[in-house]
């Protein structure tokens, strides 16, 4: 079993590393294959995703990726490495759960799964500009809403879920949004049982504040399911809480949503439970060792249960980034 590893930057360094020992303790045959991405890699080799991480993971196939410094503002020659990634290794589903954790400001009762098609909509990067004015173009095609849409439909079968929920802006949008809905309507009625609403995106947002408990799963494209996943993750106890997995035929990204909190970096007290989280998917999804990951997700749980919180949570008397993965080593 192998894992290219890929810290990132600012507290990738240290989240990654707490979660490798987490997956090193349960799977001791595991080999690495540490590579570089992102800002530091950028300044230091020109190179945001150099050519050899780009082959080395073409070649394993599960990546554990931690965070990358991308700048708000133009770059020449940078551009975002996880949504490169995420295209050239063609994972077309980003998968964004939020559920309950014992933490104060999660909110009981929240069970959803954001489904985020990954390799289109704005993200393609496609950008221009003349004089005063510019222009992005958004994308949005018929076989990749319908593969998006299979992959949402089939997790919910998996899961027993009741509800597909497709978010959209096809009024404002009909040609772009309007194909992404009327692609997901039809892909829906292979799947009789399960049923599907919609919602625009504005009004999605307006429930995702009030009564979050209503979404099961949520399809949808890039960018909404970008914005929707991270407003969701407050109801789960926050970003260093909230884990994401990449998902392709034959490959997996785990990702942490957060950022790479350069705030905080370097003073070991980020929260890993994101990350840790993060690769329970790919053990679950990918390796497909479903009780493996519930064993990483329980003992997270327990943790949590047990008041044990860092500083993100509770910042008096928190618990250190390695203090926090050893009690969850000690609960496997």
């Amino acid at each position: 079993m192998d894992l290219c590893v890929i810290e990132g930057d600012g507290i990738g360094l240290e989240v990654i590393p707490a979660t490798v020992e987490i997956l090193q303790h349960l799977l001791p045959d595991l080999t690495l294959h540490p590579a570089r991405a992102g800002w530091q890699c950028f300044q230091e080799t020109g190179q945001a995703l150099p050519d050899e991480t780009i082959a080395l993971t073409h070649q394993i196939k599960a990546v554990l990726f931690g965070a990358a410094n991308s700048p708000s503002y133009p770059v020449e020659g940078y551009s975002s490495p996880i949504v490169r990634l995420r295209r050239l290794l063609k994972t077309h589903a980003n998968l964004r759960p939020t559920t309950y954790l014992p933490v104060p400001a999660a909110r009981a009762g929240v069970d959803l799964l954001v489904v985020r098609e990954n390799t289109e909509d704005v993200y393609v990067g496609d950008e221009s500009v003349d004089g005063d004015t510019s222009t992005a173009k958004k994308v949005v095609t018929r076989a990749a809403t319908e593969r998006i849409s299979y992959t949402a439909y089939q997790l919910a079968e998996q899961a027993q879920r009741r509800r597909v929920t497709v978010v959209h802006k096809g009024n404002v949008l009909p040609q772009t949004d309007g194909l992404f809905r009327r692609v997901a309507f039809e892909i829906s009625q292979y799947y009789p049982e399960i049923e599907t609403d919609e919602l625009l995106v504005d009004t999605a947002a307006y429930w995702m504040v009030k009564e979050p408990s209503r979404f099961d799963v949520i399809l949808t494209s890039n960018l909404y399911g970008d914005i929707l996943s991270d407003m969701a993750a407050a109801w789960g106890g926050g970003l260093g809480l909230a884990p994401a997995l990449n998902l392709g035929e034959d490959v997996a990204i785990a990702e942490p949503v957060h950022g790479s909190a350069p705030d905080i970096a370097g003073k070991g007290i980020a929260n890993p439970t994101a990350a840790i989280l993060s690769a329970a998917m790919l053990v679950r999804y990918h390796w497909k060792m479903p009780e493996i990951a519930l064993r990483i997700e329980n003992a997270v749980h327990m943790t949590l249960e047990a008041g044990i919180y860092t500083a993100d949570i509770r910042p008096e008397n928190a618990f250190s980034t390695q203090q926090f993965t050893q009690e969850v080593k000690q609960r496997l």
